[in-house]
Order: structure tokens, then C-alpha cells, then sequence
């Protein structure tokens, strides 16, 4: 029986995730069931942890805030500072307030002193 050459889409679906599998090591590098199983569980990581990154970083941005308000007497505590910002309607993001806290505070009192003096 002489060999039929079979077509091209099962070798270019391996082709492309072999491509997305380039920095493995070892066997998830060279055998193709198992490139397919860690390539799909690089992806499902990939997609949950970005979600994940996004609540970290949230996490740390109202850490610095509390800990500069608590540390330079803006307010007594993150809460009541966000507080006043929203009822001042003076909407800055929590990514913004924790670097002015971290950067320079006196602008975070000056923040505070704002707030305050607004009616």
C-alpha cells in the first residue's frame, strides 16, 4: 500500500501549540499530548491570575493609603478619607493616592486640607 500524504491542519494545530510551548523543559516540551495539557494549563492559569493580580494590587494600594493617613494624621483611617472624597465628589483612584502617599505625603496632606476645607 503506498503512503498517502495526509493533510496539513492536525500538523499546524501542533505546530501552534508547540509555538506556545518554546520555554518549556523536558517532556512538555517535546511530546505533543503533553504540550497540549500544559499549554492548557498555563492558559487557565494565566487567565485566573489576572484577575487575581488585579485584587493584589488593589489590596496594596489601600495598605499604602491607610498606613500614610494613620502615619501622617490625614484622617484617622482609610475608610473615613475615602469617605470624604466621595461625598467632596473629588474621585481620584486608589493607584493614584497610593503613590502620592508613597511618593510624597505632603501632597496627600494637602489632599486631606482640600477636603476639608471644601463645603
Amino acid at each position: 500500500m503506498t503512503r498517502v500524504p495526509r493533510g496539513y491542519i492536525a500538523r499546524r494545530r501542533r505546530t501552534k501549540m508547540r509555538s506556545f510551548a518554546s520555554n518549556f523543559r523536558g517532556a512538555h516540551l517535546r511530546l505533543n499530548r503533553m504540550i497540549t495539557q500544559q499549554v492548557r494549563r498555563a492558559f487557565v492559569s494565566s487567565h485566573r491570575d489576572r484577575g487575581r493580580q488585579k485584587r493584589d494590587f488593589r489590596r496594596l494600594w489601600i495598605t499604602r493609603i491607610n498606613a500614610a493617613t494613620r502615619v501622617y494624621n490625614v484622617f484617622d483611617s482609610y475608610s473615613k478619607l475615602i469617605h470624604n472624597l466621595y461625598k467632596k465628589e473629588l474621585i481620584l483612584n486608589r493607584k493614584m493616592l497610593a503613590q502620592v502617599a508613597v511618593s510624597n505625603p505632603n501632597n496627600l496632606y494637602t489632599i486631606s486640607n482640600k477636603i476639608k476645607t471644601i463645603n
